[in-house]
């Protein structure tokens, strides 16, 4: 098993490298000026060439790239074009908001969506089945912006039982940030859940028929046992595939979560850069935002191998 970490985590170095120059590329091509937002609109050209000139504006791309990779292996981010902070402190700020959204919104999936899923495969063609399949092609279908304003609307303005936006860190007053965090996790773990319900349902049917279960019902197992030890732990192993893939997408739905709700998380940190041309925090942002989502596809390898002991032979 060490083995194979070490594998995973060499395989992630070239990855890490394709990504940090395509995060720097792409922040390059993004429209306008970044000395227009911070300079006055009087500024003359001469001082808007001083301050490229001052930033590194005007040097070659792969020089440029050079430098910003050398100072980032150092945990050095730069600095705000908009306020001169420091990325990485900006980074430190919102990263908690963030990785909370997104640990409260997998595990509401997954208590969600593995139970029903279970359910329907065992009452496969049935009133619960047909509900449970159709509340989560609902829940796929339904957009996470429009989901997060029925929610403001229904629990913030009509019943008034949660704060429509704000964030307090977990460690401050857990009880405040888990009410305020209810409905961004909502709205993100929704589509996820519906896609885990999916998921769970049709691997369970094709493990539910497969000769090791019937001989265990047929040795006197109980159905508990059989569904929880034996097929249970063969049908996660697609689970657990389609968990880790969701992972980008759901922390590029964090975004909207974070701006609906005014969470300082790192979607947010990444719309408010482009919105200003603040290319650190940008750069910033999505370097921490992908090696996160590489991470969390370690783990999910690793869980896997942990399923399957084959996988890591």
């Amino acid at each position: 098993m060490i083995r194979y970490i070490i594998s995973r985590l060499m395989q992630m170095l070239p990855v890490l490298f394709i990504v940090s120059v395509a995060v720097f590329s792409m922040t390059l091509l993004l429209p306008g000026d970044p000395t227009f937002s911070m300079l006055d609109e009087h500024a003359t050209s001469e001082e808007r060439q001083a301050l490229r000139e001052r930033l590194g504006l005007d040097m070659p791309v792969p020089v440029q790239y050079a430098k910003w990779a050398q100072n980032v292996l150092s945990g050095d981010f730069g600095r705000s074009l908009r306020n001169g902070e420091p990325v990485i402190e900006m980074l430190m700020q919102r990263v908690p908001a963030t990785t909370q959204l997104a640990i409260m919104a997998i595990i509401l999936a997954t208590l969600i969506g593995v139970p029903l899923g279970i359910i329907s495969a065992l009452n496969r063609n049935s009133i619960g089945d047909v509900a449970a399949t159709s509340a989560g092609m609902f829940a796929m279908a339904m957009p996470s912006f429009w989901l997060a304003m029925l929610l403001i609307m229904f629990f913030s303005i009509h019943l008034r039982w949660l704060p429509p936006s704000g964030y307090i860190p977990f460690v401050k007053d857990p009880i405040a940030s888990m009410r305020l965090m209810l409905m961004p996790t909502i709205t993100l773990g929704t589509v996820m859940a519906g896609l885990i319900l999916r998921q769970t349902r049709t691997s369970m049917l094709a493990v539910l028929s497969a000769d090791y279960v019937r001989t265990a019902r047929a040795k006197g197992l109980g159905e508990h046992r059989v569904i929880l030890r034996h097929a249970l732990r063969n049908a996660m192993i697609p689970i657990v595939t389609v968990v880790g893939m969701q992972m980008g997408t759901m922390l590029g739905g964090a975004a909207i979560a974070e701006s609906v709700f005014s969470l300082p998380g790192l979607g947010q940190m990444v719309v408010d850069g482009i919105f200003n041309r603040d290319f650190p925090a940008v750069q910033g942002a999505i370097l921490v935002i992908v090696t996160f989502i590489l991470f969390l596809n370690l783990l999910v390898d690793i869980v896997y191998a942990w399923i399957d002991r084959r996988v890591s032979r």
